[in-house]
């Protein structure tokens, strides 16, 4: 049976339109999910460019194969960008552009007036590569990921696979060889694509529905003001660490850390002020700490650490650490930033009690406080 070329790519085209329709209406405007306006966003790209190829054979070939090709690419890149966002990646500039600008430029000079086929070897490896990378981003998935990213993984995988191998067929034999007419041909390739769409649909839609219930979660935990987190979501957090030990170390250090009279600074410059006085804080934090730490605004103008696997020395120089990073914002509208006062408290193996661990910390911030400010006091009780 013979492949008709140009009624697969109309009945693509309008397929392509139908999803995105669907994909907007039940995905995205539900979920406000970024995988899903991605894939609304490929999907346009993909729909467009194989519009395009509808101009072969005409005065507009000419421009209509080249763009055709660099929309397809960016429609790749686009599924590749979405599968970044379940991972809250932002997108990688450099082959976002760079990949469809080569394959623009491969196609300019090969005669895209006369050949269909104008760049087609740079047009076919910079598909694979971006299907392939979009396939290598949902398999990095967190492993609690819906399983529904497994015929997503499996369908990017596949047609990335076969993009390669239309390569090296093409490399090999040409536009015209058998091998790549009957097997690798633009009929044949509209007709996977077209199957492979419809199998991650349904995939697609749950892993934007996860995505937004991942995200409602995480902004649940958090605090509006200052990104960190909340108090119950930093208290549940501690106690998991605390009782796991097979992920954290047996022991660590706890600081609570209060800023400065900071009620002098909403009276005498605003509330704005001191505001951006807790975001600065909280940026010092983030900055400072190692991905295994926890920081989260316990209430008001008080901040609490848990750090596993610090000792005394490591805790102490943690927080000179911040309170330097701190400092070294610029004054905005001649507000300098407030000192701090720390209350550092270490625990051994056994330590469970998150709350003990508060209270130690809580009377050495107060002594800290009581020696004149702006310098960490350790805990010598053992909580």
């Amino acid at each position: 049976m013979v492949l008709d070329t140009t009624t697969l790519r109309i009945a693509f085209g309008l397929m392509a339109l139908v999803l995105v329709v669907l994909f907007y209406f039940s995905a995205y405007r539900v979920t406000r999910s970024p995988y899903s306006g991605w894939w609304c966003v490929a999907l346009l790209f993909f729909l467009t460019g194989s519009a395009c190829f509808l101009l072969n054979g005409t005065a507009h070939q000419i421009w209509a194969n080249p763009l055709g090709n660099v929309l397809l690419v960016l429609g790749a890149v686009a599924v590749w960008t979405g599968a970044r966002s379940l991972r809250t990646l932002p997108p990688r500039k450099w082959p976002s552009v760079g990949l469809p600008a080569v394959t623009l430029i491969a196609a300019v000079p090969d005669n895209p007036a006369t050949n269909t086929w104008a760049g087609g070897p740079v047009f076919l490896a910079t598909m694979s590569i971006s299907i392939g990378l979009a396939s290598l981003e949902l398999w990095r998935l967190d492993r609690s990921y819906s399983r529904m990213r497994i015929p997503m993984v499996a369908a990017a995988g596949g047609l990335a696979v076969f993009y390669f191998f239309r390569f090296l067929a093409f490399i090999i034999e040409g536009r015209n060889g058998p091998i790549f007419v009957t097997v690798f041909g633009s009929a044949v390739t509209t007709l996977v694509t077209m199957i492979l769409l419809v199998v991650v649909s349904f995939s697609m839609a749950a892993l934007s529905s996860e995505q937004q219930t991942r995200t409602l979660r995480v902004a649940a935990s958090r605090d509006d003001l200052t990104g960190l987190l909340n108090r119950k979501a930093f208290m549940d957090l501690a106690a998991e660490r605390l009782a796991d030990h097979s992920l954290t170390p047996h022991s660590g250090a706890l600081i609570l850390a209060d800023l400065d009279h900071f009620k002098t600074v909403n009276d005498t410059y605003g509330h704005a002020a001191g505001d951006l006085a807790l975001q600065r804080f909280a940026e010092a934090c983030t900055a400072t700490v190692r991905p295994t730490d926890l920081v989260g605004r316990y209430g008001g103008e008080e901040f609490i650490l848990l750090l596993p696997g610090a000792g005394r020395d490591r805790a102490q120089l943690s927080v000179e650490e911040i309170s330097r990073r701190l400092a070294a914002f610029p004054a905005d509208a001649g507000v300098g930033m407030p000192t701090v006062s720390y209350g550092i408290t270490t625990y051994g193996n056994g330590a469970s009690d998150v709350d003990a661990l508060i209270g130690a910390a809580d009377e050495a911030m107060y002594t800290a406080k009581a020696l004149g400010r702006n310098r960490a006091a350790h805990s010598d009780r053992k909580p």
